[in-house]
């Protein structure tokens, strides 16, 4: 008992906590400790009354007499004895494997301490019924091989593995890269600026033979893969040939495409990036004609989405050359030349190559926990863990054409003939390979990584695969990543094409009821643009819960896969509380929230979504969004979630979606809470500095849409409510005439609704986005307008003579100017807004008044004493008929509210 008390007092009272008073909560933990980032008393409970009782003593002043019963110590340590049964397993970076793995006497690496802990429970070693904890010894760990946890290394709820770090524990998949020389005489190739500036190294040896990769780490920042246009700027293609699978670019000033072994494209197109091997260069007058290596040369000429994107209006696909020792024309750059066995880097004013810190990765994967379908890992956890330097060589090997969300396409192709089985209408047809990742684990469950780092890493920093479940991802930071930071569930299997719905007959491959939360996620995805934040594939019962995820190139949370509409494995799932900010950095056809498919019993509230970049380059400038759920997406509802305007996007969504309470008006204690809770918000210490690329606002203005029925078709009421509810619109919004249907709503919206308005079987629809006469009381009263407003919408035509339609139009255009008594009137009637649209002929006039108030009490308050009104009213009269279906006689017609 006392060596327990001992070590339990010195790890409360010594420099593991820190911070003074006597109140509980300023008690701080310190970072990379043990007993701080690794909660060594998990079963204790701090907000517990009788822990908290108990523990004061110790936790108030060192001189702090014990004043409590003593049953209650005996309660105390009964637990703490409990906790202290684990066996520990010591590995120290000055260690031995030949070692016993004591603290007196520690392992070297993380592997012989994994096959020692295997051997206790396959004896089933009384010594730990409590556990077992490998506590590592802060320090730089190279590895040279993945760790990898198999069915034998799994814990038990009683009985769990912990990997815990004792300091700040770096598990590096890198080389460190020394011997650095300043560059003496010219290369061939090396452009002219670069004289006198490149330093030179050989390249390591790695497996027998040059370490090939596509990183590079100087003092912890990453350096720039030397590239023929600088810093964020990107030229345009010209020209994309299908058949002869080329591209044409322009020529550049002063760059030689010449000896071009080696050299690769990105091009950017729609929602995801290309990284093409280039084979050839034609260059014909002031344009170069590239062609490229197979895989992906086929694949990328072959596949209808995402492609490349030529336009007049916004500009075609934009490129960047890269790997050619012809662009190493500025500091923070690097080329590999592999054919000369030489490293080129022209360091930054700040940086001494003879001290500095350069590390290229050199494994794909640093961690595997592997189990089967009917082995699964379990329980086993990592705590305060720093994953660094892992590569990613496929796009150097074979390319790399995503389909979405960093899947890339192993073969993809246009149908002849549109339609399958469970999409009539389908197009394409595609199949995906999954990106490599640092951490990768299957067929697990009660695993959990917390307050662990992911940093520098090439691809995907954590990705739980099929069969994982009741696993935790929490409090971790995810930092300077490639890729996606995490990714959890099945997308689809490669033998599997991507459309069809997955429902697996044995559900113990589903990934389910798993839980990501409080984790900040930062600069992620600054190489492959269409990764995103967290990208979720078939997960069952998933927690998304509280993340911050900011700067990252495409969408901060995507969840789902299939396009289906088709009930699928996914069901249940929770997005929650998180904070999404500056994200769509390149690419659009984004938001802040994505989904795909079904997810019958799925919720997506109380988020804020805010700040997206204008992406210089994105196919469509205004094809961007804060929420967004895409096809097939079915059964969800979207509550509550503050967005700084109602720019959604719904894009043939299934039956079932329920939007309500969205926008800036949501209040502001939701706004507040969201994003990191306060025990996780030391994190933010590590969040990105944001680009300066300029943030989008969103133009909000009103506009009509008119539905048009056959007699008798008129939707009723109550489907009406339905889809009002489905589509984010307010059942006011909604009004009816004979077989017309009128919404009034926000420019916004027109995008979903040009598609969900097509599910009412209407026979015309008619947009009103014209609005030519606008009386806005602020403006035209100097009256601030009241808090809620009732909408009068009414409809006429314009008389047929074109010439009269003109000067019916020229009237309006000048009237505030020439019949100023015209808003005197509209503002002694308090009308609130008056505003007119136009449709070929046809008006729309929505005329906004005081809550509870009547159009037939106030309308003739706008002639009281004003005769230039009713002048008016009689001149307007000749240029104005009545719509089809009116009465001979009648003119304006009433739309009514459904009620």
């Amino acid at each position: 008992m006392r060596k327990i008390y001992s070590f339990y007092n010195q790890s409360v009272r010594g420099d593991t906590y820190r911070g003074g008073g006597n109140d509980k909560k300023s008690l701080t933990p310190a970072p990379w400790s043990v007993s701080s980032q690794t909660n060594l008393l998990p079963k204790l409970k701090f907000n517990s009354p009788l822990i908290m009782d108990v523990m004061m003593p110790w936790f108030v002043s060192p001189r702090t007499k014990p004043f409590k019963p003593f049953f209650s110590l005996l309660i105390l340590f009964s637990l703490l004895y409990f906790k202290a049964s684990a066996t520990d397993i010591y590995v120290s970076i000055n260690g031995s494997d030949i070692n016993s793995g004591t603290k007196e006497k520690p392992l070297a690496t993380l592997h012989s301490a994994i096959r020692k802990a295997r051997e206790l429970r396959r004896l089933n070693d009384e010594s730990i019924k409590g556990g077992i904890r490998i506590i590592i010894g802060k320090g730089f760990y190279q590895l040279h091989e993945p760790i990898v946890f198999r069915p034998e290394d799994s814990g038990t709820k009683d009985s769990p593995t912990e990997i815990l770090a004792n300091g700040k524990v770096v598990l590096s998949g890198g080389v460190k890269i020394k011997g650095w020389k300043k560059l003496n005489g010219a290369v061939n190739g090396l452009p002219k600026e670069a004289l006198g500036k490149v330093w030179v190294t050989a390249i390591p040896n790695f497996d027998g033979s040059d370490l090939q990769f596509r990183q590079l780490w100087v003092n912890g920042n990453k350096a720039i893969r030397a590239k023929n246009y600088n810093g964020d700027e990107m030229g345009r293609i010209l020209s994309w040939d299908r058949e002869k699978q080329t591209c044409k670019i322009p020529l550049q000033k002063g760059i030689n495409l010449a000896n071009i072994k080696g050299m690769e494209m990105l091009v950017h197109q729609w929602w995801a990036i290309a990284n093409l091997r280039v084979k050839s260069v034609t260059i014909a007058g002031d344009a170069a004609e590239l062609s490229f290596m197979q895989p992906e040369s086929r694949i990328q000429s072959e596949h209808p989405w995402p492609a490349p994107w030529i336009s007049d209006k916004t500009g075609n696909s934009a490129f960047y050359l890269s790997n050619s020792i012809r662009f190493l024309n500025q500091p923070g750059e690097w080329f590999e030349d592999l054919q000369n066995h030489k490293l080129y880097y022209w360091p930054k004013a700040s940086e001494d190559m003879l001290s500095a810190e350069v590390i290229a990765p050199a494994l794909e994967n640093l961690v595997k926990i592997e189990g089967t379908i009917d082995q699964p890992i379990s329980f086993v956890s990592f705590k305060g863990i720093s994953f660094e330097h892992a590569t990613w060589l496929r796009p150097s090997k074979q390319g790399h054409v995503p389909h979405q969300a960093g899947m890339y396409m192993l073969d993809a192709y246009k149908l002849d003939k549109a339609g399958t089985p469970d999409k009539p209408t389908l197009e394409n047809q595609a199949w995906v390979g999954r990106p490599a990742a640092a951490v990768e684990v299957s067929y697990a469950n009660n695993t959990s990584f917390q307050s662990c780092h992911f940093i520098h890493l090439a691809s995907t920093g954590l990705d739980y695969k099929k069969g994982t479940t009741d696993n935790e991802i929490k409090g971790n930071l995810f930092k300077d990543i490639g890729g996606s930071a995490i990714l959890i569930g099945t997308f689809s299997d490669e033998a599997v094409e991507v459309h069809l719905p997955y429902n697996p007959s044995d559900k113990r491959e589903i990934s389910a009821n798993n839980t990501i939360e409080n984790n900040l996620i930062t600069d992620v995805t600054n190489e492959d643009w269409g990764a995103v934040g967290i990208g979720a594939g078939y997960v069952h019962g998933i927690k998304i819960l509280h993340n911050e995820i900011s700067d990252v190139s495409y969408s901060g949370i995507s969840m789902g896969w299939g396009w289906t509409q088709t009930k699928n494995a996914m069901a249940n799932n929770t997005i929650r509380g998180n904070k999404i900010h500056h994200y769509g950095k390149h690419m659009y056809d984004v938001a802040g929230i994505y989904t795909l498919s079904a997810q019958p019993g799925s919720f997506i509230t109380e988020n804020v979504v805010d700040s997206i970049y204008k992406a210089r380059y994105a196919h469509l400038p205004d094809h961007w969004f804060y929420l967004y759920t895409d096809e097939g997406s079915s059964y969800f509802t979207i509550k509550d979630n503050w967005t700084p305007a109602e720019k959604y996007l719904q894009n043939a969504n299934g039956p079932g979606n329920v939007w309500e309470n969205n926008g800036p008006k949501v209040a502001d204690h939701i706004k507040q809470n969201a994003g990191l809770e306060k025990p996780f918000q030391y994190l933010l210490k590590e969040k990105a500095n944001s680009s300066q690329i300029s943030i989008n606002q969103a133009v909000n203005q009103s506009v009509v849409f008119e539905l048009v029925f056959k007699p008798d078709n008129l939707p009723g009421n109550n489907a009406l409510k339905t889809f009002a509810k489905e589509n984010n619109l307010l059942p006011g919004s909604i009004y009816k005439w004979n077989n017309r249907l009128v919404i009034y709503t926000s420019s916004l919206k027109v995008e979903s609704l040009q598609q969900t308005l097509k599910r009412l079987n209407a026979t015309e629809i008619k947009l009103y986005d014209n609005l030519f006469y606008d009386f806005n009381r602020e403006k035209n009263c100097g009256d601030k307008p009241v808090a809620e407003w009732d909408n009068i919408i009414l409809s006429a035509n314009l008389v047929k003579d074109e010439k009269m339609q003109k000067e019916y139009l020229d009237y309006h255009k000048t009237q505030f100017e020439k019949w100023p008594e015209i808003s005197k009137g509209f503002c002694n009637a308090e009308f609130q807004r008056l505003a007119i649209f136009k449709n070929d002929r046809q008006l729309m006039l929505v005329i906004s008044i005081p809550k509870g108030k009547k159009l037939d009490d106030l309308n003739p308050k706008t002639v009281e004493n004003n005769p230039k009104v009713e002048e008016w009213n009689a001149i307007m009269k000749k240029y104005q008929e009545g719509i089809e279906g009116t009465k001979p006689d009648e003119v304006w017609v009433f739309f009514k509210p459904i009620e």
